[in-house]
């Protein structure tokens, strides 16, 4: 493919994704294929001979497209928002073109500098404090991971470290046994990912008992922790969350910081959702605390418009990720200047980096910080639309109480009707919504994820719902 084709070619995607977007309420939102579909349409071998690139594109809306979910459908309400916009489309698209891989500063010198300048933006929208910045004053500094998922590993591995460092100074440590002996802990409400950090970090994770509000409580964690040492056990990670996948509820960072600090803990702050909402001030009480935290993570993916995959991550000091992941090669010199700039394949687990703080640093400039409070609160200001309409069902219940763009429902009936319901409704694939739990409840999570949603929509997905419901108990509307 010479330019001249690249640019046809590329004239028609984005013409494509333009027409895709602005006929996405016309699609389902699932997709009618069955496992294996993809597996009989597409031949055992790879092509010998080249395609051109019209016949490719039309296999690819053939073939490809419709076993596609319809993720920025105002309808998709499964899971938390898949971010994207067009300004990020666009900075993904000149982060391919411009085609580098940024191992060390001088392999891509704008693109370990205009990652700090973004999350030090970006650590100062949200409220994260000096020390957290890379600044004159911090001692540490941000960094962009692929996800939340690999920020909770990467500082799982620094915690391990930073605890055998401390332990070696006793002269009778033996490091195979008392990396055994490690443990940590999270909330029963963490996302999966933390529970697989233990698994592939080799550390036994507790899920503690969360409070009737969904939160991790400081006395929780102290009688676990003193359980743990009076079996030989050495405590090691805390991961807190603020903003939990099935309820979105915040764990008390003030409660849990104090014990962290007086236990030589690592606190790691998982954000991986509502973190972006502290770009409003009305929000930043929820974080409350976050000054005892080691490290702070949170999706720019998920609420900030911006495409898969950029995970903002902060650590107070970056010398504890240096001591973990700092292996050196002749040919990877690191970067020599009384600037305080970091060699960031030292905080991470690949060596080979995208320049993803491009699309971010796009994103940032063409909303600003104004335009992206506004497309949160808006998105907050639409659930509570929906919660009003539920509650003039008698039939349904809202539980617990909304929270950020998250409202969880359940059929006053029970249990199994509530998952019924849901069954129902995934079968006709107009609207999409998973189970989640609410104490002893199943609940049905409805969050606003698409940024094309409009109050229109909500009310789509909520008569949806509702004929449904109407269908499950045979009652037509008037009954109501």
């Amino acid at each position: 493919m010479d330019s001249q084709q690249f640019k046809e070619f590329g004239k028609a995607a984005v013409e494509f994704i333009a027409e895709y977007n602005d006929t996405v309420r016309e699609r389902d939102v699932l997709p009618s294929v069955e496992p294996g579909y993809l597996l009989s349409l597409l031949p055992e071998n790879a092509p010998e001979e080249p395609q051109d690139w019209q016949s490719v594109f039309k296999d690819f809306k053939d073939t490809i497209i419709p076993g596609l979910t319809a993720w920025q459908s105002p309808q998709f309400h499964g899971f938390f928002p898949c971010g994207s916009s067009y300004p990020s489309i666009v900075g993904s698209l000149l982060t391919d073109g411009l085609g580098t891989i940024c191992l060390t500063w001088a392999s891509g010198p704008v693109s370990t500098e205009l990652e700090i300048v973004t999350l030090n933006w970006l650590g100062k929208m949200i409220g994260l404090p000096e020390e957290f910045l890379n600044s004159s004053l911090g001692t540490g500094g941000g960094v962009i991971h692929s996800s939340a998922s690999e920020a909770v590993f990467v500082c799982l591995l620094a915690a391990k470290e930073k605890t055998l460092r401390r332990l070696k100074q006793d002269p009778d440590f033996n490091e195979d046994q008392a990396k055994l002996k490690l443990v940590a802990y999270t909330s029963e409400q963490c996302n999966s990912a933390i529970e697989k950090a233990g698994v592939l970090g080799s550390m036994k994770m507790r899920l503690l008992k969360s409070d009737s509000d969904g939160r991790l409580r400081g006395e929780t964690l102290k009688k676990a922790i003193q359980e743990d040492k009076e079996k030989g056990l050495i405590p090691c990670y805390v991961v807190a969350t603020l903003g939990t996948t099935g309820t979105c509820a915040f764990d008390p960072l003030e409660e849990l910081g104090p014990i962290c600090q007086e236990e030589s803990i690592w606190l790691h702050v998982d954000a991986a959702y509502a973190g972006a909402a502290f770009i409003c001030p009305e929000y930043k009480y929820l974080m409350d605390g976050v000054s005892y935290a080691d490290s702070y993570s949170f999706n720019a993916h998920k609420w900030l418009l911006t495409n898969i995959s950029v995970s903002p991550t902060w650590v107070k000091n970056d010398i504890d990720f240096l001591n973990t992941f700092d292996v050196q090669r002749v040919y990877l010199d690191d970067i020599n200047s009384e600037t305080k700039i970091p060699d960031f394949r030292h905080w991470q687990l690949p060596l080979g980096r995208r320049f993803r703080a491009l699309k971010l640093w796009l994103v940032l400039k063409i909303y600003g910080a104004k335009g992206l409070r506004e497309h949160i609160r808006n998105q907050v200001s639409l659930a509570q639309y929906f919660a009003h309409l539920v509650r003039k069902d008698k039939r349904f219940v809202v539980d617990p109480e909304p929270s950020m763009g998250l409202v969880c429902i359940r059929l006053a009936e029970g249990d199994d009707l509530t998952k019924t319901l849901l069954d129902n409704l995934i079968a006709k694939r107009k609207v999409f919504m998973v189970t989640a739990f609410s104490g002893s409840k199943v609940i049905i999570r409805v969050a606003i994820g698409s940024r094309f949603t409009n109050k229109s929509d909500i009310e789509v997905t909520w008569n949806l719902i509702k004929a449904e419901a109407d269908i499950l108990f045979g009652e037509s509307p008037k009954d109501i």
